[in-house]
């Protein structure tokens, strides 16, 4: 990308609003409005405007008059990218939009890309790379946890961590490199001690990081939680008691879901994505197979599993053998995840046939949306927010997480080498690997071209 001459965007949401907001960066920026914007104060001028300053004006199209618009500046280098930037709040007719992105097109401007006005604030050192992926995160949040993540990581949180521990690398690494040139002395400026002791506290916070991942990932997209269990136990009524709505088909016929059927609901400030699945029997249905395949397939997708049996007096004694082998075998199939049973229709239930169960439960009635409420708890239980409430750094990014796991085998090796007693010249080499996988999570080093094509293309136009 030319990150030098002058691009526009429009920066709200397209469609149709009460105002929208156009912005322009670039060297030309307050150039290009002033040969179209006429201040209502005659001896102002959008060239001579002050950072930070408002003027109201109309937009002029030669001599037809566009709108009435209040404009923003921002001088180079107190702005978001650290060009000059120019903000045009318009009124959000989608004519005037495209009218006004036009003319300034005709003025000398070029459409933006996507995410191309927070690339230009990572390219004049305005954010790291961390932050400027913080901001795709923030304006991506859809829950409380969610925003509290992306804000701390925009605010350097996460950066801060890594850049101190390259900062601690790179002192052994200068005094390792200063031992090479005193090669032929025999001298030794690096104590291998202290080196130990930092690599075991740099192994022990990637550690950290890389064991928050799970949480983050949580977070950002939102915790998958599989209903499943026999037909007509109630998964799809509970679905629907959870959302609110009558998202899934609820009839008495068993089989009716035979495909996956998903959506989210924030509890207590988390994103958790329901998915309601077909239920789980012996069938000669050709269709119905295909279901339960999917039933399992969602499991496996799964943090938390949701195992639902009938709990009504009326036949229980005969289902409990069942309802104990599926439990079972549940569990042994997926040892590592969360799994909740939970006895549904319990307000026709006999509660001197639950009294023997094996295992524990949780009751409730679906249909008359009892219980529900410690349901929600139990669920929230499983979710180990207690480093976000402590304002621990947790990772949320993939790229950060292949990073990291990088960076620790870079540590583990330079320990390996120093029990090895390697000399100092492959010493110096390792730990340039490890500050250089470091430094490509804030984008201190020349990070590839496509890396940055990558992050930078999921921005939204206009940010």
């Amino acid at each position: 990308m030319v990150l030098h001459d002058t691009i526009c965007a429009l920066s709200t949401a397209q469609g149709m609003g009460a105002i929208a907001v156009i912005r322009l960066s670039g060297d030309e920026a307050f150039t290009i409005l002033d040969a179209c914007f006429k201040p209502v104060k005659k001896e102002a001028s959008a060239v001579k405007a002050k950072g930070y300053s408002l003027l109201f004006g109309k937009i002029m199209d030669g001599n037809t008059v566009v709108d009435e618009v209040l404009v923003s500046f921002f001088k180079n280098p107190h702005s978001y990218t650290g060009q000059n930037v120019v903000e045009v709040s318009c009124h959000g007719s989608v004519y005037i939009q495209k009218q006004l992105l036009r003319l300034f097109q005709k003025l000398g401007a070029r459409m933006a890309e996507a995410g191309e006005f927070t690339l230009r604030a990572f390219a004049n050192a305005k954010l790291d790379l961390t932050q400027a992926e913080a901001v795709a995160d923030l304006i991506a949040s859809e829950s409380k946890a969610a925003h509290q993540v992306a804000m701390q990581q925009m605010r350097g949180g996460f950066s801060l961590e890594i850049k101190e521990l390259r900062e601690q690398l790179i002192k052994f690494a200068s005094l390792i490199e200063l031992e090479l040139d005193f090669g032929e002395e025999d001298v030794e400026f690096a104590d291998r001690g202290q080196l130990h002791q930092l690599l075991a506290q740099i192994k022990s916070t990637l550690q950290t990081l890389l064991q928050s991942y799970q949480t983050g990932n949580v977070i950002k997209n939102g915790l998958p939680v599989a209903i499943v269990g026999a037909p007509n136990v109630g998964k799809s009524t509970l679905l629907n008691t959870l959302l609110n709505e009558d998202k899934a088909i609820v009839t008495e016929i068993a089989g009716t879901t035979r495909d996956a059927i998903e959506d989210e609901l924030i509890l207590g400030g988390i994103r958790f994505r329901f998915i309601d699945t077909a239920g789980i029997r012996a069938t000669d249905d050709v269709v119905e197979q295909i279901g339960i395949k999917k039933t399992y397939a969602k499991i496996a997708e799964s943090s938390v599993v949701f195992y639902l049996f009938d709990a009504q007096a009326n036949g229980f004694e005969e289902r409990l053998p069942l309802i104990e082998q599926e439990l079972e075998q549940l569990k042994s199939n997926s040892p590592h995840k969360t799994i909740l049973a939970i006895a549904n229709k319990m307000d026709v239930a006999d509660k001197n046939q639950l009294q023997n169960l094996t295992f524990n439960y949780l009751g409730i009635s679906a249909q008359s949306k009892t219980g529900m409420e410690a349901l929600k708890k139990a669920l929230l239980k499983e979710v180990d927010l207690a480093g976000l409430n402590s304002n621990q750094t947790i990772v949320t990014n993939e790229r950060h997480f292949n990073a990291l796991q990088t960076s620790l085998t870079d540590i583990e090796q330079i320990e390996q080498g120093l029990a090895n007693q390697i000399s100092g010249d492959f010493l110096a080499q390792d730990i340039r690997e490890a500050l250089r996988h470091l430094g490509e999570i804030i984008g201190t080093v020349d990070v590839d071209q496509d890396i940055l094509g990558a992050i930078f293309s999921k921005f939204c136009i206009g940010k």
